[in-house]
């Protein structure tokens, strides 16, 4: 019943979204669903395949959470997308001609009311103030309907939502891109509640690509500058600044390579980036392993006790104690400075906020390392440092001829982990720090920065938000992180002949 119960319910979901995925012309996640569907329905309503019943949960989970948001990535990094690049060609094209209505003497009014059906569009329900004809339109045209009209307005329809005027208010800077198309021209909001037929100056013809104002005779043609593509007469002057989303192919890759800002401080950054993903886990690692040395004597008293105070970091949110570690490094009040009578300005000197930020990732990490450290030495059978110790080894000795081998076979792995993790440690760069501190000859790169802050800076910095070019940073970042751990693995892959 429960195995019937859960493909009852795959089926039913998969059904479900179906008209909403076909409706915004989403097929290859629609695709999708469905052959997941399927493979679960072959896998799991029968009584064959039996392995497939183990491989396909795992294979499933490692489809949807790492294999398709790296498609995802790389896919977008292939476009333009970002602020000013966020909608399709057509809706681009509706909001110019929209811009471009304007109201004769004798355009018609309406009564309006703005409803929304919950897929993010707008529809002007309108009443003729002439006729008292009611109508319905959205992005598609207009058409007559036979809502519930009170006093002239449209109140209610069966599948829509009325704004209410301060909704509409604030719904304003979409409303203003928003127009009804009918012959010749198109219907635009006037106020809250009025809206009007004006007559469109320019015309989208669709065939040849072109735009043409109607009162000049000038016709616009589209012609790609730098990553994004605009309407633009002969002498390339633009008839609006509004772009869309396109493909442009290894563009974002390209710019990576080549741009000087980008360029600029690479190397520097990427060398501190190693550096301080290798010190944070080494430095991590040989607290976390020291304390559980310590702590694994039986001869110690209160070990469960001693045991949970040091798990106190991990347990506290990571972001609370950054944001009070940058409180403790304060030049004039920071604790560290009161306490030790130093003077150092911690996070305004190069060298002082990078001891900053490996002294704080050494608190927020040693008791991870510490947890990996005294599991991996609970399981070392104590037989071997006893046969050690009879053979006239000492404790260093044993420790490091015998204990210290077998441990490393166990936590490797997660030391390659750990690597990647702060290899891309966003959060503790950017909430102590945040890259700096700045220079007058580096003012996009920080001294502090990483190369993931570094390219978040750049690709969402003053300039607006540039997706297709952040995603192409995060598939460089990912091939590099990927390279640095294989090459971490086979180096430890000698490790596998500790016996």
């Amino acid at each position: 019943m429960i195995r019937i119960l859960c493909l009852g319910i795959a089926v039913g979901t998969a059904a479900a979204l179906t008209p909403s995925l076909a409706g915004g012309g989403h097929y290859v996640v629609l695709t999708v669903a469905w052959v997941v569907v399927a493979v679960l329905l072959v896998t799991y309503g029968t009584g064959r395949a039996v392995t497939a019943k183990y491989l396909v949960p795992g294979t499933l989970l490692l489809v949807v959470f790492t294999v398709a948001p790296v498609l995802a990535t790389v896919q977008m990094s292939t476009t333009n997308y970002g602020d000013g690049t966020r909608t399709t060609k057509r809706e681009t094209v509706e909001r110019i001609l929209a811009n471009s209505v304007v109201q004769a003497p004798d355009s018609p009014t309406f009564n309006l009311t703005v409803g929304t059906s919950g897929d993010s569009d707008f529809t002007f329900f309108l009443v003729d103030r002439a006729t008292g004809t009611a109508y319905a339109g959205n992005r598609d045209g207009l058409k007559e309907v036979s809502p519930t009209v009170t006093r002239g307005f449209v109140t209610a329809a069966a599948g829509y939502t009325m704004l209410t005027p301060k909704q509409v208010n604030d719904a304003a800077a979409q409303l203003k891109e928003f127009a009804v198309p009918v012959e010749g021209g198109a219907i635009r909001q006037r106020g809250l509640r009025e809206a009007f037929e004006g007559r469109t100056m320019l015309r989208y013809d669709e065939a040849a690509d072109t735009i043409t104002d109607t009162a000049t005779g000038t016709s616009y043609t589209v012609q790609r500058q730098g990553d994004r593509e605009y309407f633009v007469d002969g002498q390339g002057e633009r008839l609006s600044e509004q772009s869309w989303r396109a493909g442009v192919g290894l563009e974002n890759y390209r710019r990576a390579f080549t741009d000087p800002r980008i360029l600029g401080g690479f190397l520097r950054i990427f060398g501190w980036t190693v550096v301080f993903a290798a010190g944070s886990v080494v430095l991590t690692f040989v607290v976390g392993l020291g304390l559980a040395v310590m702590l694994n004597d039986s001869r110690v008293r209160g070990q469960k006790v001693y045991r949970s105070i040091l798990l106190l970091p991990y347990a506290i949110p990571g972001f609370i104690s950054i944001l009070v570690w940058s409180g403790f490094f304060n030049q004039e009040f920071g604790l560290i400075n009161n306490l030790t009578g130093l003077d150092i300005d911690w996070l305004g000197d190069p060298w002082g906020a990078k001891a900053a930020l490996l002294l704080l990732n050494l608190w927020l990490g040693f008791p991870y390392m510490f947890l990996v450290a005294t599991g991996a030495l609970q399981s070392i059978p104590a037989e071997l440092r006893e046969a050690a110790t009879i053979d006239g080894a000492g404790a260093f000795t044993a420790f490091r001829r015998i204990t210290l081998p077998l441990l490393l076979v166990a936590v490797a792995p997660i030391l390659v982990a750990s690597f990647a993790f702060n290899f891309n440690n966003y959060n503790v760069i950017e909430l102590l720090t945040h890259g700096g501190p700045f220079t007058p000859d580096h003012p996009d790169a920080g001294a502090t920065d990483i190369l993931i802050s570094y390219t978040v800076r750049l690709a969402f910095g003053a300039g607006g938000a540039q997706f297709g070019f952040a995603a192409a940073i995060a598939t460089l970042l990912f091939v590099i992180t990927g390279v640095l751990a294989a090459a971490q693995f086979r180096a430890t892959r000698s490790l596998e002949e500790v016996h």
